[in-house]
């Protein structure tokens, strides 16, 4: 059965990937053999193999049956023609952010001159300078740091973690418990030696949400230790939790609770898939640090790889360190031109890029919700905009076949059949459906969730909203 169609009878088998009008695909013919072999290959553990001698021997022909009254695409298209004023709104949203975008740019007086790109050391680099001087202005920050060798958004985090924290400090969680992937790094979970902040004899705690998700504010107001609270780390989106993303008002209210109690703490802001889903960015709010990833939001999805820092100049100037060396600062890190050019051009398409992931999300909410699925944020005008739509599917089949109807509407490795299975930084087993061209872009459109109960899926990005109406019909 679909996993869209409840009791309905199962309607795979009947998209338009398998038929052109009305007439029936042909059967492939039997393969030669294919040049490219890559046994055992997979992404994180959760992939059959890449590339393989043949396509299994169980593929079916492709076979059109009679369309029913209303088919999965009217049905799709009749949820996007309701969503007209959602859609709007968010355009508004875009144009926004391109202003502001736009506007930096102009005052750093942005030309091709900076795309030269550097090697070796990278000293001197114009053009890294001054796309970090765009990306503080973007942010709201002193000074940026936007570099390809961060390698992840983790990377990112846990080396402005590092830069501030030191033995005997502690580092608090004020907005539950952060993403999976930042256990390994706090030392809650992973192999002992790796150097995690509680092996350099840093504390942790952690404030619970309440149970309609949102920051417990009567136990924040009493949750700083003067002299001690070194961090407060808030994590801005859901990550792999049926919360609300956070609003940038949630943010400001909750700096402003911190610094009361005690205004040395340093309140750091885990951004991952928060950029340009408001007009505004945490450090505006008087967020200390910020930081991402350059193959989420903020690269436009053509990116292909790095991270950033944004915040305060002088603790900027310890992440710089901590990312490179002490003595190195932040005047190194070569990245080659055409690299440097397209992270320019991917933080200026970046609002536009994430407006149609808004609107791919809140397509999934309103058609799954219609088919009986808990979503969250909810359907329709949502008070917060967030590029994850949470969908719970209540059973691992149910990952699987909703996962892998994503991934055969994917432009990479639509052949593909997502497994679950064991992935670096994470401590259940996870399923990905992510056929990217920048490998692990979620942004580009993604469905994946670590397979545990209740088994939540949870869809990010899309380059264009109508992607993510096809892949609904693959689903």
């Amino acid at each position: 059965m679909s996993v869209l169609s409840g009791q309905r009878c199962c309607q795979a088998a009947r998209t338009s990937q398998n038929c052109i009008g009305s007439q029936i695909l042909a059967p492939r013919p039997a393969p030669t053999r294919r040049l490219v072999v890559a046994h055992g290959e997979r992404r994180s553990a959760n992939r059959t193999k890449w590339a393989t001698l043949e396509p299994p021997s169980t593929q079916e022909p492709l076979v059109a049956e009679p369309a029913e009254e209303l088919s999965v695409a009217d049905q799709i298209w009749r949820c996007s023609q309701d969503l007209t004023p959602v859609f709007s709104e968010i355009d508004r949203l875009v144009a926004a952010n391109v202003r502001r975008v736009q506007r930096a740019f102009r005052n750093a007086r942005i030309g091709p001159h900076h795309f030269q790109g550097s090697t070796g050391y990278g000293h001197g680099d114009l053009g890294r300078e001054a796309l970090d001087e765009v990306m503080a202005e973007v942010m709201g920050a002193e000074a940026a740091l936007m570099r390809v060798q961060f390698v992840s958004g983790t990377h990112a985090i846990a080396a402005a973690l590092f830069a501030v924290l030191r033995p005997g400090d502690e580092m608090l969680a004020v907005a539950g418990h952060p993403y999976d992937t930042l256990e390994e790094v706090i030392g809650s979970r992973g192999s002992p030696g790796a150097g995690s902040l509680a092996e350099w004899g840093v504390g942790y705690r952690e404030l619970a949400l309440t149970e309609g998700g949102s920051i417990d504010w009567e136990a924040l107001g009493r949750a700083v230790v003067p002299g001690k609270t070194r961090v407060a780390h808030i994590q801005r989106s859901c990550g792999y939790a049926l919360r609300p993303t956070l609003s940038i008002e949630e943010i400001e209210r909750a700096v402003k609770v911190i610094k009361s109690q005690d205004p040395s703490v340093v309140v750091t802001v885990d951004n991952c898939y928060g950029e340009f889903t408001d007009t505004r960015e945490p450090c505006a709010v008087g967020a200390d640090l910020v930081m991402g990833s350059l193959i989420k939001n903020p690269g436009g999805n053509i990116a292909p790889c790095g991270g950033y820092v944004a915040g305060r100049a002088d603790l900027i100037s310890r992440v710089g360190a901590r990312l490179y060396a002490p003595g190195v600062g932040c005047d190194a890190g070569a990245v080659g031109g055409s690299t440097l050019r397209l992270m320019f051009q991917g933080l200026f398409l970046a609002p536009q890029m994430t407006g149609e992931a808004l609107k791919g999300g809140r397509l999934v909410a309103e058609l799954l919700h219609r088919e009986g699925y808990p979503v969250v944020p909810a359907p329709g005008l949502p008070p917060v905009w967030s590029m994850i739509t949470a969908v719970q599917l209540g059973s691992r089949e149910a990952m699987k076949a909703f996962c892998g109807g994503i991934q055969r509407t994917c432009p990479i490795g639509s052949y593909i059949s997502p497994e679950p299975g064991v992935t670096a930084g994470y401590g259940d087993e996870v399923i990905f459906a992510d056929g990217t061209f920048i490998d692990g872009s979620t942004a580009e459109l993604s469905a994946d969730g670590p397979v545990r109960p209740p088994y939540v899926v949870y869809c990010q990005g899309g380059s264009h909203w109508t992607h993510w109406a096809l892949a609904l019909e693959g689903a």
